[in-house]
């Protein structure tokens, strides 16, 4: 039996690919690592003075080996500073001294009157000293904390001011009245009998605090 035409032709045949190729998705953990790498890379650019001071022809100095040149020259000073600063702090704190933010201000309101007097800035001062205003509270604050724990050790009578200008033959500048003089006379004594005191309290706190040197200088 005959086929007709249409059944003796066959169906096109759809074309076989031979090109078989399978593209591997990357690994999280590659990724990761890939990102990692860059992020490194532009942290390090970015943050090159956290480890490297300077460089000389090309050839780096990096900042621990100024920090230890630094501490060569003034680490133990620097330690010791830190330490008395420390137990200060925390006698201060244990003894809950206080001090107002107004008297602070009065503090700094002096020293700036003080500097502009001489035709200076506050900045300007600071800046001469490498010290911010925050750090310069700090101290006025621990300073006047101790005034105030001593404050009973460091009065000044009467008396001991007219010693004072007597055995020393001091008299007033010519622009100066008496009373002022005498009360400048008692500032300084305060201030002697201040650093004093303060010193020795310092000194007492050391000899009974439990200090561990983990490094010499």
């Amino acid at each position: 039996m005959e086929q007709t035409a249409s059944q003796n032709e066959r169906a096109p045949q759809k074309s076989k690919s031979y090109v078989n190729v399978k593209f591997k998705k990357p690994k999280p953990l590659t990724i990761a690592i890939g990102v990692a790498v860059i992020l490194i890379a532009v942290a390090l650019f970015f943050a090159k003075g956290i480890f490297v001071a300077a460089t000389v022809n090309g050839s780096p100095i990096s900042r621990l080996s100024v920090i230890k040149e630094l501490e060569k020259q003034g680490g133990k000073q620097a330690l010791e500073a830190m330490i008395d600063k420390k137990l200060i702090e925390t006698e201060l704190n244990k003894q809950k001294v206080t001090v107002t933010k107004e008297q602070i201000d009065a503090e700094i309101d002096k020293i700036e009157a003080q500097v502009t007097a001489q035709g200076g800035t506050l900045e300007m001062a600071l800046a001469q000293q490498d010290m911010t205003e925050e750090k310069l509270r700090e101290q006025i604050t621990i300073q006047k904390k101790l005034e105030t724990l001593l404050a009973d050790k460091v009065a000044v009578t009467e008396a001991e001011i007219y010693t004072y200008i007597k055995d020393s033959k001091a008299t007033p500048p010519k622009d100066v009245k008496m009373e002022d003089f005498r009360k400048q006379i008692g500032e300084q004594l305060k201030q002697q009998k201040f650093q004093q005191e303060a010193q020795k309290w310092v000194s007492d706190l050391t000899a009974n605090a439990k200090i561990k040197y983990y490094v010499n200088y």
